[in-house]
């Protein structure tokens, strides 16, 4: 399949499913979610002269957060146009943030000059991009010398006992609530599916590090049911050994 094949296939999912999205990403991870989102933004202390790039943004959360924790200014990108929209209208009415835009982009064709950012977050959206080594060679393309690139993003446990119940949450009890809130099962079944093919820890790092990303981080979250990464774009480097942090 063509990656532009690809990319509509997403699109189209996350766009049957925005309406629910919000409500159905903080029901089934308990409401967790929110607070990896904190702790990710944390990571990029201090933010009061960050220019931020959030890809895959969806429906803002990620941005909103990093503008709370005192980014300069935020610019969020997704494919889907109606997960932007409620972007949007989240921004228009709840928080008003005239320092934070969302526009319609893909990963594989970042629409920005090269070096524009101080950094570039993705939440849960890396693992959906049509190509992952292409859209990985567009963020390091944005962000400027010395940047950082931040990754949340779902991982399996590596404790035998809590992956193999959450491989039984993922597989048989989410497709089954997110089908029946928001009508589309089938996106539901692709989402734990997508977080199994991912490359997770260690191997993805490495994938960072072929791309040219240096001085690497990986923060294991709720007993390794997501990670944070995080990698610098460093022009000259020497490699640095992977820090490991809980």
């Amino acid at each position: 399949m063509q990656i532009t094949d690809v990319k509509m296939d997403i699109a189209h999912l996350f766009d049957r499913i925005a309406p629910h999205y919000d409500f159905l990403n903080h029901f089934l991870s308990f409401g967790i979610d929110k607070y990896w989102r904190k702790k990710a933004i944390r990571q990029l202390s201090p933010l009061k002269s960050c220019y931020l790039l959030d890809v895959a943004c969806g429906t803002g959360d990620l941005a909103f957060e990093a503008i709370k924790q005192g980014a300069k200014q935020v610019k969020g990108i997704d494919i889907s146009e109606e997960m932007l929209k409620i972007a949007v209208k989240k921004n228009n009415q709840k928080f008003h943030y005239d320092n934070l835009s969302f526009q319609q982009g893909s990963s594989h064709e970042i629409p920005f000059p090269n070096e524009s950012f101080d950094a570039v977050t993705v939440a849960f959206g890396v693992r959906n991009f049509a190509h992952l080594e292409i859209g990985l060679h567009e963020i390091f393309r944005v962000l400027k010398d010395n940047a950082t690139l931040l990754i949340l993003e779902f991982s399996m446990p590596e404790n035998r006992l809590m992956a193999c119940c959450y491989k039984i949450y993922f597989h048989r009890f989410l497709p089954i609530l997110g089908g029946c809130i928001s009508g589309d099962k089938k996106a539901y079944q692709y989402l734990p599916h997508s977080v199994m093919e991912f490359p997770q820890g260690n191997d993805f790092l490495k994938i960072l590090s072929k791309i040219g990303f240096s001085s690497f981080r990986k923060i294991k979250l709720s007993c390794g049911i997501a990670h944070i990464y995080i990698a610098k774009k460093q022009v000259n480097h020497q490699v640095e050994n992977i820090k490991n942090e809980q």
